[in-house]
């Protein structure tokens, strides 16, 4: 067996058959299906568990959140390769049959990751990512990488459209899952991935991701949850070789300042406070988002936000 799919499940009953479908229809056949079902109460895990193909199976467990399950799967994997598709994403055919390709001629590579297309439209990524500076093949970052490139590596690396090695995620220690976390859950692997060796990028896009059935991001109506990197940095601090302990510093910083002014524009001015006064020094000023992070750490934060919110409505309303 070449590669172990994980399914973490969650009330996606229009979409989980879709995704199902996809894992069936790879070019790559030695595969086997691991299906979390994450306390569905939609009859996801039926639709699942009446899936005929025998390489695939269910296991149920109480809500815990994405990262849980997907760990479920991971202690469940018997494959050397571990591939995850969230239940309302797909891939193309040869999705597997390249991740596997590559990492098993390429045994530096620490993952796999590929460009993808989001529904609804179907456009590929792939621009994006290239302006952004992903290159296609092997990358390393290095220690005297900007911030910035480590922070649209990890960013690159969407759960769906990446494949790691099995052992080595179990050895980076899985996926966030503290306290049912929904939000950010896999970018600490995914750091802990770069830091530690190159990363292969896929420019073909051979995943799809659904946004328009994604409910654990996308449009917040107040401030979103703090990313677990920054809630928990030691966990990365403990693998990060020396020489990139610099870069991981300054990728602190900018993000710490990006979300502070998050949360200052929803008036969370003493948590966008707490978040600067840790992560960021007055040798971060030229990071993004500094000025408007100190901003958000006053009260004129908030009043900006609320300025902002009611112009967008007067505008949407067509006032």
């Amino acid at each position: 067996m070449r590669v172990s799919v994980i399914v973490p499940l969650y009330n996606k009953a229009p979409y989980v058959r879709r995704a199902l479908d996809s894992i069936g229809a790879q070019t790559l056949s030695d595969l086997e299906a691991i299906v979390v079902d994450d306390g569905s109460t939609d009859g996801s895990a039926e639709i699942a568990e009446a899936y005929t193909d025998p390489r695939f199976r269910i296991i149920k467990q109480a809500n815990a959140g994405p990262g849980a399950a997907r760990n479920r799967g991971l202690a469940e994997a018997r494959g050397p390769l571990a591939a995850f598709l969230d239940a309302d994403d797909f891939w193309q055919p040869k999705y597997l049959e390249t991740g596997a390709g590559v990492l098993e001629s390429f045994p530096e590579a620490g993952a796999f990751s590929c460009v993808y297309r989001e529904d609804p439209g179907g456009v590929s990524t792939e621009r994006m990512w290239r302006e952004r500076g992903i290159e296609p093949g092997l990358q390393r970052i290095a220690p005297q990488s900007r911030a910035k490139l480590l922070t649209y590596m990890a960013s690159f690396m969407y759960p769906s459209s990446t494949m790691i090695r099995t052992q080595t995620a179990l050895e980076l220690g899985g996926f966030y899952e503290r306290n049912g976390c929904r939000f950010a859950e896999d970018t600490t692997l995914w750091l802990k991935v770069l830091l530690n060796g190159p990363v292969w990028h896929e420019m073909a896009p051979l995943a799809t991701i659904d946004r328009g059935a994604a409910e654990l991001s996308g449009n917040y109506r107040a401030a979103r949850p703090v990313e677990p990197f920054l809630t928990a940095p030691e966990e990365i601090a403990a693998v990060c070789p020396r020489e990139f302990a610099g870069l991981l510093r300054s990728f602190y910083a900018l993000r710490a300042c990006k979300t502070a002014a998050v949360l200052g524009y929803w008036g969370e001015t003493r948590e966008a406070r707490r978040l600067f006064r840790r992560f960021v020094s007055a040798r971060d000023w030229r990071q993004p988002f500094f000025v408007a992070a100190m901003v958000a750490c006053t009260p004129l934060g908030g009043v900006a936000g609320r300025v902002v919110r009611a112009v967008a409505v007067r505008h949407n309303s067509g006032v």
